[in-house]
């Protein structure tokens, strides 16, 4: 059995991983609702496995936590668990690193089998989130890669209703600076509107449609 560390921003879902988790003989040693307290919390604990969300309160996003992960040399595997089915936001979680991809909704059987997979040293992706995988790597939209850092921070801001000015205090940056980057960001994306940029960010497992 192995050991675990819980990201998602629902008090709710963690706790009803970590009865499922726990009931199969897993041991969570950590959990975390937001981007750097879960890289903080991994770096300490060094799990067997993190299991992910990929939309998370604040600027940042699962994406991000992927690539943080990677960028520490952490070496620790990743389930990533999301509501999100869209091509490109499979693909984009396993070129980043993750090892595994189950959309929640999925029967709990599922998700220990994607444990006991990936703690086994495989890879784990059902044949329709493999297939959504290829579509992605061969979409030709525009995505997350093509973003700065900056431009994805206020996307995600973008999305969840903040205005250029609360970005701009969040971020230590003017309001002018905000619009130049959100104008850029959506130019690249082929954005119209903020309603695109919300529809967008749903989409891709950013923000929930609750948010």
């Amino acid at each position: 059995m192995g050991k675990l560390f819980l990201v998602d921003d629902h008090a709710v879902v963690r706790e009803g991983l970590r009865a499922l988790l726990e009931g199969a003989g897993h041991r969570v040693v950590g959990e975390a609702d937001e981007p750097t307290a879960a890289v903080a919390g991994v770096m300490q604990t060094r799990p067997d496995l993190v299991l992910l969300d990929l939309s998370l309160g604040g600027s940042r996003s699962g994406l991000e936590v992927l690539e943080d992960l990677a960028r520490r040399k952490a070496g620790v595997p990743v389930l990533v668990l999301s509501m999100s089915s869209q091509p490109r936001t499979v693909a984009d979680a396993m070129r980043l690193g993750a090892r595994g991809y189950v959309l929640k909704g999925s029967p709990s059987a599922r998700v220990l089998e994607a444990i006991r997979t990936i703690l086994a040293g495989r890879s784990y992706l059902t044949d329709d989130e493999a297939v959504l995988a290829l579509q992605g790597l061969t979409d030709k939209e525009a995505t997350w890669d093509d973003l700065s850092s900056r431009e994805r921070q206020i996307l995600v801001m973008v999305a969840r209703g903040y205005s250029s000015t609360e970005i701009g205090i969040q971020l230590h940056l003017s309001a002018k600076t905000v619009d130049t980057y959100r104008s850029r960001m959506m130019a690249k994306l082929g954005l119209g509107d903020v309603a695109g940029v919300v529809r967008w960010a749903i989409r891709n497992g950013l923000v929930s449609a609750e948010e």
